[in-house]
């Protein structure tokens, strides 16, 4: 088969949290056109395999709605490595998803046609002791999406577990869910803190994640919460959504 690619830019060296909104009818494309990156800087569009049924047993053909651009995207795209995890073949990026139902698998029950869903990325491989447990964000056979060697998200046609795909109510965008990942992340770091009414909050950091922390922080009760960061554009952002304190650290110890 013939893959059709095309070289993306070089990244800048900072890139904010943004998404892409597909604008594709749900039939059938003819490509399934992805973000694939290949290599430190080289980022290319191709047409990669559309999935085709039948589809794995519990699992859904999902048309992708709306992707968020991660950091960790952004730094798989400049460094080709995070950590252990390093790009030795061609992976599709993307995490950050939403989507609507195009057809469902064997054994899927809660999902349907034209569902529109929420994507959890991490799949565990729940029989472990930490899936068992309940804690199966620790499973250490954890499959994420747009992790080495895993296909993430950012494609059109895109097959995940049912289980791992949640409806979202009609007044959520898919933009607004696409965001439910790295709010998810907020929502975390707020309860091990220990966030309740009437805490007072310091984050470090005004990107994404940071301000996912501000919003959910304020819905626990907090009094106040000050918000450090690099950049006064962030920092106005993170005013304009009810943080008590900004303060520009660049330069500070």
């Amino acid at each position: 088969s013939h893959f059709s690619s095309h070289p993306l830019p070089t990244p800048p060296h900072s890139c904010p949290s943004s998404s892409l909104q597909p604008s594709y009818p749900l039939p059938m494309p003819t490509e399934n056109l992805s973000a694939v990156l290949h290599g430190v800087n080289d980022l290319r569009l191709e047409s990669t395999p559309t999935p085709s049924s039948p589809l794995p047993p519990g699992h859904v053909l999902l048309a992708i709605r709306s992707v968020g651009i991660c950091g960790s995207d952004v730094h798989y795209w400049t460094h080709g490595a995070i950590g252990d995890f390093v790009l030795t073949s061609p992976m599709t990026l993307g995490h950050e998803a939403s989507a609507e139902v195009v057809e469902v698998g064997e054994g899927v029950e809660g999902l349907a046609k034209g569902d529109r869903v929420a994507i959890e990325p991490g799949v565990p491989c729940r029989t472990c002791g930490h899936c068992k447990g309940g804690t199966y964000n620790l499973c250490a056979k954890m499959s994420f999406c747009a992790t080495p060697p895993v296909n993430g998200s950012l494609t059109r046609r895109f097959v995940h577990p049912a289980d791992f795909c949640f409806k979202i109510p009609d007044h959520v965008s898919y933009d607004g869910a696409a965001l439910l990942e790295p709010l998810s992340v907020g929502v975390h770091a707020t309860n091990r803190a220990g966030v309740k009414l009437g805490s007072t909050v310091l984050i470090c950091g005004a990107g994404t994640i940071g301000l996912a922390n501000l919003v959910t922080a304020l819905a626990k009760g907090a009094s106040a919460v000050a918000v450090t960061d690099i950049d006064d554009g962030r920092l106005a952002v993170a005013k304009s959504l009810g943080a008590a304190a900004t303060v520009n650290v660049r330069g500070r110890s």
